[in-house]
């Protein structure tokens, strides 16, 4: 699984150094705002500011020499390094992780506490910190009836995992963790409904043409079928990963109980509910049922009905 972790308050090259001193691995700077950490234990992580404004972009090489050319890049690099300098103020810093076997998880949260010694500051820290915890992990199959299975299950979960994790009020004010359309969770959760992969890739796509959703499907139906993904959407919205897209955990860095184990446990209840077809058959309809009621109960308690079972 992959780990994708967001925070304020301790600079990247500072955060480097930490990952280097846990892991092992060189420190290499591309801007004053990302470091790679190279040949860790695990593989290569990232460390950088989440603008693309604060870094080059592909084609803009360094230029050299003392000409218009390398004057013009030079104040480019400085201009980028500015605006790092003041976005870092109020756009997070991100961790990137290589993928790590779900048995090493918990190695990861040395890190975790690494970070809390520096001061990192987490969601739960100030109400404007939209911070996330994004979880990639790889799917067991390519089948579609258990790729399904998965996104049936969490959107039948959704309203639960959102009221346990008290998803924090900025990432619900500007809208990172929407949950997915009535109209389409009415759709997949019809009993009947266990379509192959292009029907389930153009059905998504349909009601879904964005990255905002609380579990991002889009990596994997690129990595799936890319030209179907590339008919549809921007080119450049999203690349290849044989992995769900889990954007819902806040990252709590600053407080002692959270942890990346925690956050694990409740994607595991997504996954085992999605190994019970009985289950399924059960919540779906009486998900829709509820969904149009004129008096909806509230469903996050009713399907802790079927977790408990």
């Amino acid at each position: 699984m992959g780990v994708e972790l967001e925070f304020a308050a301790v600079a990247a090259g500072r955060v480097a150094s930490r990952i280097s001193g846990l892991f092992g691995g060189s420190i290499d700077c591309d801007d004053p705002h990302r470091y790679r950490i190279e040949g860790t234990r695990f593989g290569r992580f990232v460390v950088e500011l989440d603008s693309q404004f604060a870094h080059r972009q592909p084609g803009d090489n360094p230029v050299h020499g003392t000409g218009l050319a390398a004057m013009m890049g030079s104040f480019g690099d400085s201009m980028r390094a500015l605006y790092g300098d003041i976005g870092s103020l109020v756009i997070p810093y991100e961790v990137v992780c290589p993928p790590i076997e779900i048995d090493r998880l918990t190695e990861l949260e040395q890190l975790l506490a690494a970070l809390r010694e520096e001061g990192a500051r987490g969601a739960s820290d100030h109400v404007m910190h939209a911070f996330g915890a994004q979880f990639n992990p790889d799917i067991a199959t390519r089948d579609p009836h258990w790729i399904m299975a998965v996104l049936k299950a969490n959107i039948l979960l959704s309203s639960w995992l959102r009221g346990v994790m008290s998803i924090a009020f900025a990432r619900r004010l500007l809208s990172f963790v929407d949950p997915f359309p009535l109209a389409y969770a009415r759709k997949i959760l019809d009993p009947d409904y266990w379509p192959d992969t292009a029907t389930m890739i153009d059905d998504y796509i349909d009601h879904n043409p964005t990255r905002n959703r609380e579990l991002d499907m889009l990596p994997l139906f690129m990595w799936l079928d890319e030209n179907r993904v590339r008919a549809r959407l921007e080119p450049n919205l999203v690349r290849p990963r044989p992995t769900f897209h889990c954007r819902l955990p806040n990252a709590n860095i600053s407080e002692p109980m959270w942890s990346l184990t925690l956050e694990w446990n409740r994607w595991m209840v997504v996954e085992r509910l999605a190994d019970r077809p009985d289950l399924l058959a059960e919540m779906g309809p009486a998900y829709i049922a509820n969904s149009q009621s004129i008096l909806p109960a509230d469903w996050a308690l009713m399907s802790t009905e079927w977790l408990i079972v």
